[in-house]
């Protein structure tokens, strides 16, 4: 069946920056601060949901890219958040972007942080979806076995899939068999997936912050200036809601919407009125 998003027909374009060739879409009307969005752990840019892609765009310029060795942008594959930011940081200049406004989901949340206090200059507003800060958090419930299983899977199916990213009500897992079937588009165009060096080095990544001590998070959480939107699903078995709690206290200027009966993919469950969350903040 033919796709009637429009985030579906935007085109691949390429840019080319220090370390890599750049893959990214556009989407919405130019002109402003664009915002760019930061994909999550094994996610490339043909797993946004395009109905979220369709809100987020309607009136406002939207980037979608893929990191350095990920997805359909070539390069080394990082393996740190330096790396990941670093990242990030060369795709916004290579677009010769002044400034941009930050959407990062899951580890891209992280990863929008870390730029943010490397380069505060080029960002303007951060809006952090189903993650946290740069460690552990205390006292935030650990990874259970089966994520944790489901993380290391090359091949996680839809049942492993919904269960990272729904909690199991019906009216959740019936959202998200919507999503899969939103990016099933997407991806039966035969796009590169993440490869398993590329997901080893995010899992090495993780690993590194959750060993960082809480006085160093803190620090990071404090060296942002930036106004933060921080969002998440109250039942987010990946990035507990508890870790955006513990965050905003240690932020300057945030603000802290949790969504009931929704998990790690809330944004894409509450597309329509999170991305009108989104369109408030950043027109404040």
């Amino acid at each position: 069946m033919m796709s009637t998003y429009l985030a579906d027909k935007a085109e691949d374009l390429t840019v080319d920056g220090p370390s890599a060739r750049f893959t990214y879409r556009r989407m919405g009307p130019q002109g402003g601060v664009p915002l760019v969005l930061l994909n999550r752990f094994r996610g490339t840019i043909d797993w946004w949901d395009p109905e979220f892609l369709d809100y987020l765009a309607a009136d406002r310029d939207v980037i979608v890219f893929d990191n350095v060795g990920v997805g359909y942008t070539d390069g080394e594959p990082r393996d740190s958040l330096e790396g990941f930011a670093q990242g990030a940081i060369e795709f916004i200049e290579a677009l010769g972007l002044v400034q941009a406004d930050l959407l990062g989901w899951s580890l891209g949340g992280i990863v929008a942080q870390r730029v943010a206090v490397r380069r505060p200059e080029l960002v303007r507003r951060l809006v952090v979806a189903g993650s946290g800060p740069a460690g552990w958090v205390p006292d935030a419930p650990p990874f259970s076995e089966k994520v944790l299983g489901i993380m290391a899977k090359p091949d996680a199916d839809l049942e492993d899939m919904l269960y990272l990213f729904y909690p199991e009500t019906q009216a959740a897992r019936s959202s998200g068999r919507e999503h899969f079937d939103h990016v099933s588009t997407r991806l039966a165009s035969g796009g590169p997936a993440v490869s398993e060096t590329a997901a080893q080095g995010m899992l090495t990544a993780a690993a590194t912050l959750l060993a960082a001590p809480f006085d160093e998070v803190v620090a990071e959480l404090e060296a942002i200036k930036h106004p933060v939107l921080y969002a998440n699903g109250l039942n987010d078995v990946m990035i507990p809601a508890h870790n955006s709690y513990v965050a905003v206290q240690h932020l300057d200027n945030a603000t802290l919407v949790l969504y009931t009966g929704a998990g790690h993919a809330f944004l894409f469950q509450y597309a329509k009125a999170f991305t009108k969350q989104i369109a408030d903040f950043l027109a404040a």
